[in-house]
């Protein structure tokens, strides 16, 4: 299973989902792969943003060595799912999407067409959409496993 989380900067959201994610799928032994991306390009190769890998570590996951990268067309080819936090997100990627095959991998991080609020522009805002991605890593780890049987 290859999956790549993606938000608008991959510096907060993304990065969060990325690295929670890979440490829960290493911990169950699962052969998978994990990565993110943004559908803006300003962040290329920094550092996901301080505060989430403040929040991250106080919950001990580690994803101080993650750098931003770009969306593009070719991830459809390279990933099983791409699950975007927002529904502008999601618009953003089905742009680029040629294929149907390539829309159909493409869905919301969250049930129920809910977004993960971005937590750019409010502190108070990370320890609550790091708790909220890691509960939904979690699930999506079950959903996929259970469907693989």
């Amino acid at each position: 299973m290859k999956i790549l989380m993606v938000c608008l900067g991959n510096i907060c959201r993304s990065p969060l989902a990325e690295g929670v994610m890979r440490h829960l799928v290493v911990e169950q032994g699962l052969d998978w792969e994990i990565a993110s991306a943004g559908t803006g390009d300003w962040h290329i190769n920094q550092p996901a943003d301080k505060r989430g890998i403040a929040i991250a570590r106080k919950y001990g996951y580690d994803i101080s060595k993650q750098r931003a990268r770009h969306f593009n067309p070719e991830h459809f080819e390279a990933y099983d799912k791409i699950l975007v936090m927002d529904q502008q997100n999601e618009k953003d990627v089905l742009r680029q999407a040629e294929a149907a095959e390539h829309k159909e991998k493409v869905m919301l991080f969250l049930p129920n067409d809910l977004e993960v609020a971005d937590p750019y522009f409010d502190d108070k805002l990370f320890e609550p959409v790091f708790l909220q991605i890691e509960a939904r890593c979690r699930q999506i780890i079950e959903e996929i496993k259970s469907q693989s049987l």
